[in-house]
């Protein structure tokens, strides 16, 4: 068993151990009750508070000149897949992480820590971890991520907390249960099986991530498919309207179940997800329906003649202890928000999806119980 260290210094992990703990704690339970045994080893709190405290220090380091990108799984070499196995260990210090940075910063590397009387070391890398493992990844100097691999592997890691500096922002496993709560935010925060979706994808996730990838900010509107009210709330003409409908998404989502289990259509879907994505990065909207079907991008929104223009909006977060706050949308982001929460209000089936430059990622949604616009601020839920 391993013991809390009295050498840490980042007080943010100590104040937030405990949670995680529980957290990995539960999840485990539940996953065990349901049948699933293949299934990561549960890490105590003084492992949580010592890897947290040792990555974070390591952030701040710059090797060469570059800061460093890690992931860090807390697993045996024995439950990881075809690991790399260092002939020796490595001590678990900021000093050794920075050094070995540069060779596992590509997605999906680990190095893998595990413990032995007491102390922790890096005992290799690996791509294959078990379900519910816990990983820290550093994203950014001072920024860490934890989260752990769903159950069946397939999709983006489930988020469980974001360090960020001395800010910890925990995510609240239950914002999913909101009334009106849009399907992409519902998706992000299904933890309460820690299972992917059943589709083993969700394109809407992988379009928010690859949106906020590429960094110039960009607005995504979601229409119903088959419907052409949306464009009373666009500015004609439309630049770069497609027509017909680009289809190439929605056509691999028609794709049997049996086919989207092969790299050959897993490729497919990256490349047709990053090039929607890259459309948002021109001015303009990109508008899709909920079919996956591209119609436009680089689209004007307009407010449509005798719709009153947005005065207010609910902006929440799904963090513990936040709470919703209603303001101008003036008031939180510039332009590209505001015509969004516009077209929102004016088009209640709809909704838009906007990323930041500086990253930050936000869902605006109509509530139809609140009869209001909804502005979650998921970009926790993308890292």
């Amino acid at each position: 068993m391993m013991h809390s260290s009295s050498e840490t210094t980042y007080q943010a992990a100590k104040a937030v151990a405990k949670t995680i703990e529980e957290h990995f704690r539960n999840q485990l339970t539940k996953a065990r009750a349901q049948g699933n045994n293949e299934l990561a080893p549960e890490p105590s709190a003084a492992v949580i508070e010592s890897i947290i405290d040792t990555l974070f220090w390591s952030s701040l380091r710059r090797e060469e000149g570059v800061s460093p990108k890690i992931s860090l799984a807390y697993v045996s070499p024995e439950q990881a897949g075809a690991p790399i196995i260092f002939e020796h260990r490595l001590e678990l210090t900021s000093a050794v992480l920075a050094k070995l940075s540069p060779a596992v910063e590509r997605p999906g590397v680990h190095l893998g820590v595990w413990q032995d009387e007491g102390k922790l070391y890096i005992w290799g890398a690996t791509r294959v971890i078990p379900s519910l493992c816990f990983v820290l990844d550093v994203s950014a100097p001072a920024l860490l991520v934890i989260k752990h691999r769903r159950i069946g592997g397939v999709g983006k890691f489930a988020n469980v907390a974001v360090l960020k500096g001395d800010q910890v922002k925990v995510i609240n496993e239950q914002a999913a249960s909101l009334p009106d709560c849009p399907s992409l935010l519902a998706t992000l925060l299904n933890f309460s099986s820690s299972y992917s979706d059943h589709d083993g994808v969700n394109i809407l996730v992988q379009l928010a991530v690859s949106m906020r990838a590429h960094g110039r900010g960009g607005t995504l509107l979601i229409v119903q498919s088959g419907t052409d009210s949306w464009k009373k709330s666009i500015i004609h003409p439309i630049l770069y309207s497609i027509a017909p409908a680009f289809h190439g998404l929605a056509d691999l989502m028609r794709q049997e179940q049996s086919e989207r289990s092969k790299s050959i259509w897993q490729g497919s879907l990256r490349n047709a997800v990053e090039g929607v994505a890259g459309l948002t990065a021109v001015d303009g909207a990109t508008i899709i329906t909920n079919e996956y079907e591209l119609l436009a991008f680089g689209a004007k929104i307009g407010r449509p003649e005798g719709k009153p223009p947005i005065d207010k909006v609910v902006f929440t977060e799904p963090i513990v202890g936040n709470q919703p706050t209603t303001l101008s949308p003036a008031q939180r982001g510039g332009t590209r928000h505001l015509s969004a929460a516009q077209f929102v209000q004016d088009q209640p089936n709809a909704f838009a999806l906007v990323a930041s430059q500086d990253g930050a990622f936000t869902i605006y949604a109509w509530s139809a119980c609140d009869e209001v616009v909804y502005a979650h601020r998921v970009d926790t839920l993308l890292l």
